[in-house]
């Protein structure tokens, strides 16, 4: 399962007991430098919600009683998921969290996924660290382009990966409607990202974007799709 192997397990995390006072808590905080931990019950299998440094400084500098139980202040309780839910759910829940609590089958708390590791995935997809070239291709919602354009890049090249992003209603000009992001493997010549261009405008598609992961630069940008930027800088 994708989201399991993600999971920061509860072994592995700074948690509060649900019994503690809101001083304790602040005092664990502090120590552990983060902005906000989760809060647990004594056996440390049910997830209460999450306990924020701000909300509890809030709270002190307003003359509040710091000996209040930690459970007073307690947000997020609702804002979980299963380990063995669909990916995209995570994209829903997560939001402006810095994690979400992830529980087992038995609701019982199994630990955290958080953004950090939510974009190391992302990158690991993209895989930036290892492609060459990014190219971001249009296309409307034609049946069967994916195949297409996918075959016109393998005539040239592997594929280190690929990534469809629906576009917003009204984005894109015309009948265009996906991007389909192409990672050329390191290696791949400009002389070869070139033509592989060129065969795909040929067909219809338009080539919006090009991004060099090696040199770090955006050499056509979708201000001026089709077009490679002649003095190209570092991103």
């Amino acid at each position: 399962m994708l989201i399991k192997s993600l999971v920061i397990k509860k072994d592995y995390l700074t948690t509060v007991n649900e019994k503690a006072t809101l001083a304790e808590a602040l005092d664990i905080l502090e120590k552990s430098g983060y902005r906000c931990v989760p809060i647990v019950d004594d056996t440390g299998t049910i997830f209460r919600g999450n306990i924020y440094k701000m909300h509890i400084y809030r709270h002190k500098s307003q003359g509040g009683d710091m000996n209040l139980p930690v459970t007073y202040l307690l947000k997020n309780a609702t804002k979980t998921i299963k380990v063995n839910s669909p990916f995209f759910r995570v994209f829903f829940n997560i939001k402006d969290l810095p994690y979400i609590a992830v529980l087992d089958e038995d609701n019982h708390f199994y630990g955290i996924l958080t953004h950090s590791r939510l974009l190391d995935m992302l990158s690991d997809a993209w895989d930036v660290k290892n492609g060459s070239y990014v190219l971001t291709v249009l296309s409307d919602n034609a049946r069967g382009n994916l195949i297409k354009m996918s075959k016109i890049v393998s005539k040239h090249t592997n594929m280190s990966s690929v990534m469809t992003l629906d576009a917003a209603a009204g984005e894109l000009e015309g009948d265009f409607v996906r991007r389909t992001l192409f990672t050329l493997p390191a290696g791949v010549s400009d002389i070869t990202m070139k033509t592989i261009v060129d065969k795909l405008q040929k067909k219809g598609f338009v080539v919006s974007e090009i991004e060099d992961l090696q040199a770090g630069m955006t050499i056509m940008s979708d201000e001026n799709p089709g077009v490679f930027i002649e003095h190209p800088h570092k991103d």
